[in-house]
């Protein structure tokens, strides 16, 4: 697969100016000279094979390719909203869920959250996902919302039709996970922070309709029981639509 270079606006067919840190990329680590192939993407589910025709001091002009619509998404619609781990666990733990198809992350505010979401951090895990999408080759970005209460996520997605919370000691172990034989449109999962959720977080979303879901034996870590809650829901054997 060639070099993949994300441009945050929209893509034709034609002359295409690359700025910013993927022109730097491109320039003093790629090392771009004219005639040298790329491909782009925008994030609207479609990649331009591209030519590069002058590199510049900060920018580079290519000529982009008719667009390719190239699906690499799920078959269905899963957010993962998570109480952020500290450090560079948070940008780990977006790479892999941007690998996995997740659709949406949603950084949470628990009462025994460790790494409260701040502005500045959003940031910084947005360009993560735009790093894992180029390597892993999705077309369409994965998004990092704005931070939310625990309260506000119950309230919010009470007519959401699937809705895991791993929860050590949960009513249900995997694999055998409480899902519909068909494969549903929308999948919502969450993991609470380090310390657990409250005894009163927990009972906010059975009483609102959440399946609590042990994981098994061993603690994880946020980011493990992340990926392997998502692995979990991805690899069930749903019946053939």
């Amino acid at each position: 697969m060639a070099d993949r270079y994300f441009v945050d606006e929209s893509v034709s067919p034609g002359r295409v100016m690359l700025t910013g840190p993927e022109a730097h990329h491109l320039i003093h680590v790629m090392r771009a000279t004219p005639g040298m192939e790329v491909v782009l993407f925008d994030g609207s589910g479609a990649e331009f094979q591209a030519t590069v025709e002058r590199v510049g001091r900060s920018e580079v002009e290519l000529l982009a390719g008719p667009r390719r619509p190239i699906d690499r998404e799920l078959p269905m619609d899963v957010t993962l909203a998570v109480a952020l781990p500290k450090g560079d666990r948070q940008r780990w733990l977006v790479e892999k869920a941007v690998e996995l198809g997740v659709t949406r992350v949603v950084p949470l505010r628990t009462q025994r959250g460790v790494a409260q979401p701040v502005e500045q951090a959003i940031v910084r895990l947005k360009r993560a996902v735009v790093e894992a999408s180029k390597q892993c080759g999705r077309n369409r970005l994965m998004s990092v919302e704005q931070p939310c209460d625990w309260s506000e996520l119950i309230e919010a997605t009470a007519d959401a039709p699937c809705r895991l919370l791993a929860q050590p000691e949960g009513f249900h172990r995997g694999p055998h996970l409480p899902l519909p034989d068909q494969r549903p449109d929308r999948v919502l999962l969450a993991i609470g922070p380090e310390g657990g959720l409250t005894a009163q977080e927990v009972s906010m979303a059975v009483l609102a309709g959440w399946h609590t879901i042990d994981l098994g034996p061993r603690i994880l870590r946020v980011e493990t029981a992340s990926l392997l809650l998502t692995a979990m829901v991805l690899s069930f054997p749903y019946a053939a639509p």
